[in-house]
This record gives structure tokens, sequence and C-alpha cells, in this order.
């Protein structure tokens, strides 16, 4: 399987029945309403979008602009990673490159990342009562 048939793969487990209405209502613009309805399964809607050159191994951005503006950081943050440690695109080149569309993306890594040991804040127990 390859990298990106393993990353479409990824985002199709963490989107429900529900996640994929949000999805196709984001982009009802790009698919006709006919269409939309015999689309049942996120990866039907992978496959429609990759027909219709909206996606494709090297081009992300579309999927992208959906997730940030469907509100959904977790599948965003996975694209981005894919495009920075498969297709070598990094934060700093992306707004050269016409690949991704959004440069703000990068805040949501810090979103959802585990904080460090040194960025926990530790609280002191609370005072015995005398």
């Amino acid at each position: 399987m390859s990298e990106y048939s393993s990353l479409l793969s990824d985002l199709a487990e963490n989107i429900t029945n529900e996640d994929l209405e949000q999805l196709k209502s984001a982009c009802k613009e790009d698919i006709p309403e006919e269409q939309s309805n015999s689309i049942t399964s996120s990866k039907e809607w992978f496959n429609y979008l990759e027909k219709n050159d909206k996606l494709a191994p090297d081009n992300l951005s579309y999927i992208e602009h959906i997730f940030e503006i469907s509100r959904r950081p977790d599948l965003l943050t996975r694209v981005i990673e894919y495009r920075t440690t498969v297709l070598k695109i990094s934060e700093d080149d992306e707004i050269d490159t016409k690949l991704t569309r959004i440069p703000s993306a990068k805040k949501y890594k810090d979103i959802i990342r585990q904080p460090s040991e040194d960025e926990i804040i530790k609280l002191a127990p609370p005072p015995k009562k005398v």
C-alpha cells in the first residue's frame, strides 16, 4: 500500500457518517447534489474527488481546505504531516508552492499535539485543614 493510499485509509477510518455529511456539505459547490446523495462512504467521497481532479497524491490543498472549514484539525494535521514527511513540502515552502493553499494550517499542530513534561503545569496539593 502506498503512503498516499495509507493516508486516505487512515483519514477514512476517522470520518463518521455524520462527518461525511458535513464534509459533503462543505464542498457542495463542487459536487452536484445528485452525485453527493450517491456518496455514502468516505472512500467514495475520496474517489469522487480524485476523479474530478480535486485530490491527488501531490495535490492535497482541496481536502486541507475542506477539513479546515469543517473544523477537523485532527484530519488536517494528518494531511499536513503527509505533506511535510512524504512530499517534503515544509510549512515555509508551502507559500511558494501551489500544492497547498492554507499557510495557516500550522496553527493546528499545537492544538492537537501532546504537551511535553516541561509544558505541563503541576499544581501543588491543596492546603491541609487545621
